[in-house]
């Protein structure tokens, strides 16, 4: 095995460009090898697949440290490094030579992973434009270089802009007491809020000052503004050309053409499919909000955005029993991290070693070992909790790219979720399993002979299923059992206090539903229209009040801090698409013994392992027996 590259994420400036520039280099030769060398067959193929994976293990890392370091020198190099890296890449799949080497290996006698990913492959290099002429090419690269400084522009504004406001005391009536301890006022008896998930979040929950809440969602939602206007246009309107110099009507088609879906219109069906199904319940859920408002108001007409979340609570509380602020002493970070562990260990027949030893990017970070019995698997990293200019949502980034016999999978989380001794909210758990379901993905999956389909190389719209399938164990009373103890007292959580949650979860699934198809129409109508002339706000509040009961807050722009318009794009529906899925997965588990191994290995083989080695599909129907169906979806989102 060649050593793990992963410590370039901790390195200084001039190291990190160093080994950039050695990446480059190796990929070169590599590729000059694939056009000139004297090889053949899968030695060609080899030579191809290590110099794309050195450039992929350098862009994943150049990813990650722009987003994740706390020191801003080694975030601009990192950014330096990635268009750097964006330019050899994008050249490489511009370049003739290159395809037509490719084209020429035989693969009659390949296994059905190898053709799957040639095929991909060849696929991708006249997607990209490689047959197209020489103009057309130049300004193909000329687009693409230009698309990784926009995005980067674009994430950049989102994550330096934590906003925060000044309440007095009174604003934090309902609020958790752990909460209001970590929260001091200030000489002026104030108290500051800021727009971090740790602190916003659970302030739109439970705080009972309609005002306050108004005043902090309207901070969240300002976020990214103005500096981000421009940027986004700049990037509707590049991605927007290099889709029509590539013979596509939109950016939309174009992105959804090797998806899943296959079509932007089936993106449109599927999202006005879901929407409509979810409507119903929507109208059920907002008049149970309205309901309830109004025994505060008597003379309330409207529930607005910032009371849904405060809303919800009551209303949970009230019908089912269940208040969250019950459940929270139970959700102590450590416990939560050493429970979700404990429960995959033993769902996948794995264990996790924390290492004292390994250089990391920022002092909480934590780094571990994955292994099956003496079978090193991969290495894994946690960059679990909010700081200044770090990522400020919740995601999985790839480090290192797995490939048999020679490297082993890497991975890190980056989230911002309260640190040891403080408490979870109980989506602040369910987000920490999902976010380790890409994790477990990763790992699994990167095993493959071949690294560009190992890992998490599925199909973009399946790659959130696993991680949503993972989330169902956050409702099961045996799993919660493990490790859900009272921060004080040390007893474990009661039984009835989960039962009462799994009666109230479920109630404000129809406004949730509306809530990610207004996300999900954004995201496909910004770039399924010629931007000339296009105003995104004008989309968003359009899209929002067709899909949601909610009007349009005035002075924010959502738009302008919705981070997946640079990564997801138009494609964003991927989140219900895959919750289609891995609820029609979660059927072949046994409910009543979720914590039993047989089932959790069967799906480990069939989904996870394989990685990107075959159609998505074909891995589900694998491991259904069966193609998969609605059905699961259908009878959760009916279900009252």
């Amino acid at each position: 095995m060649s050593p793990s590259p992963a410590h370039l994420a901790s390195a200084a400036p001039d190291e990190f460009a160093k080994a950039t520039r050695e990446a480059i280099e190796a990929a070169r030769a590599g590729i000059d090898q694939v056009k000139h060398g004297d090889l053949a067959g899968e030695a060609r193929l080899d030579a191809y697949d290590e110099a794309t994976a050195t450039l992929g293990t350098m862009m994943n890392l150049a990813s990650l440290v722009s987003k994740a370091h706390p020191d801003p020198d080694t975030r601009a190099a990192a950014e330096a490094a990635e268009q750097e890296l964006d330019k050899v890449a994008t050249a490489i799949s511009l370049d003739r030579e290159v395809y037509e080497a490719l084209r020429e290996v035989d693969l009659s006698g390949a296994d059905p992973a190898t053709r799957h990913w040639v095929e991909r492959t060849l696929r991708d290099f006249r997607r990209a434009g490689v047959d197209r002429d020489e103009a057309t090419r130049e300004r193909v690269r000329v687009l693409q270089e230009e698309l990784v400084g926009i995005g980067q522009d674009f994430a950049r504004n989102i994550n330096s802009d934590t906003r925060s406001a000044k309440f007095p005391a009174s604003a934090l009536a309902g609020m958790p007491p752990d909460w209001v301890r970590a929260h001091p006022p200030d000489a002026d008896g104030l108290v500051t809020v800021t727009t971090d998930n740790p602190d916003v979040v659970p302030f739109l929950t439970y705080s009972r000052d309609a005002a306050a809440r108004e005043q902090m969602l309207r901070l969240w939602r300002q976020r990214g503004h103005p500096d981000n206007i421009d940027v986004l246009h700049r990037l509707l309107a590049r991605r927007h050309e290099l889709a029509t110099l590539l013979g596509y009507p939109s950016w939309a088609a174009y992105v959804t053409e090797d998806k899943m879906i296959g079509t932007e219109q089936a993106a449109a069906d599927f999202i006005a499919e879901v929407s409509a199904g979810a409507r119903e319940r929507m109208r059920r859920d907002y008049a149970a909000l309205l309901a309830r408002k109004q025994a505060e108001e008597p003379g309330a007409t409207t529930v607005e955005s910032w009371d849904t979340r405060y809303l919800t609570e009551q209303v949970k509380a009230e019908r089912y029993g269940f208040d969250s602020l019950e459940l929270r002493p139970y959700f102590e970070y450590g416990r939560v991290k050493d429970g979700l562990m404990g429960m995959c260990a033993r769902l996948f027949g794995v264990s996790f070693h924390r290492l004292a030893d390994v250089p990391v990017w920022h002092p909480e970070v934590e780094a571990y070992e994955i292994r099956e019995g003496d079978t090193l698997l991969g290495r894994i990293y946690l960059d679990m909790h909010p700081r200044p200019d770090k990522f400020s949502h919740a995601a999985m980034f790839r480090m290192v790219t797995g490939k048999a016999g020679r490297r082993l999978p890497e991975c890190a989380l980056v989230c911002n979720l309260p640190r040891s001794g403080e408490l979870l909210h109980y989506l602040d758990v369910r987000t920490f399993f999902h976010e380790f379901g890409h994790l477990l993905h990763h790992v699994f999956g990167g095993h493959q002979r071949w690294a560009g389909v190992s890992g998490v190389r599925t199909e973009r719209d399946f790659i959130e299923a696993p991680s949503q399938l993972l989330e169902e164990w956050t409702r099961d009373p045996a799993t919660l059992a493990t490790f859900a103890v009272h921060h004080e007292t040390g007893q474990p959580v009661p039984a009835d206090l989960v039962a009462k949650l799994r009666r109230a979860e479920d109630f404000g699934t129809g406004l949730w539903v509306a809530q990610q198809m207004f996300y999900a129409a954004l995201s496909l109508e910004l770039y399924r229209r010629d931007p000339a002339g296009l105003d995104p706000l004008e989309v968003e509040r359009t899209e929002q009040e067709r899909h949601t009961p909610f009007k349009h807050m005035a002075d924010t722009w959502l738009h302008l801090s919705f981070g997946h318009l640079d990564g997801y794009s138009a494609i964003y529906y991927t989140y219900m698409w895959s919750l289609v899925i891995a609820k029609d997965m979660f059927t072949a588990f046994d409910p009543a013994a979720l914590l039993a191994p047989e089932v959790a290995r069967r799906y480990r083989d069939a989904v996870l392992a394989p990685g990107g080695s075959a159609r998505a599909a074909e891995l589900v129907r694998g491991f259904l027996q069966r193609d998969y169906s609605f059905d699961a979806f259908r009878g959760w989102l009916d279900q009252d």
